[in-house]
């Protein structure tokens, strides 16, 4: 079955591979990759919110 998702390859340390895991058992993904795209878009909100919040004038 062909699938329209691209699929990429990342490498990291045992430590933030570990918090991954945690995240993805705390929060019950059904996998790995599950909880990494979470983490992904989670982290892609806070740094566009970030962003905005620099554009604002103080």
């Amino acid at each position: 079955m062909k699938t329209e998702k691209q699929k990429f390859t990342i490498t990291c340390d045992e430590e933030l591979l570990n918090k991954i895991d945690d995240f993805w058992f705390e929060n019950r993904f059904r996998n790995r990759t599950q909880a990494t795209l979470e983490l992904i878009r989670l982290g892609l909100n806070a740094a566009e919110k970030e962003k905005e919040n620099a554009k604002k004038p103080r």
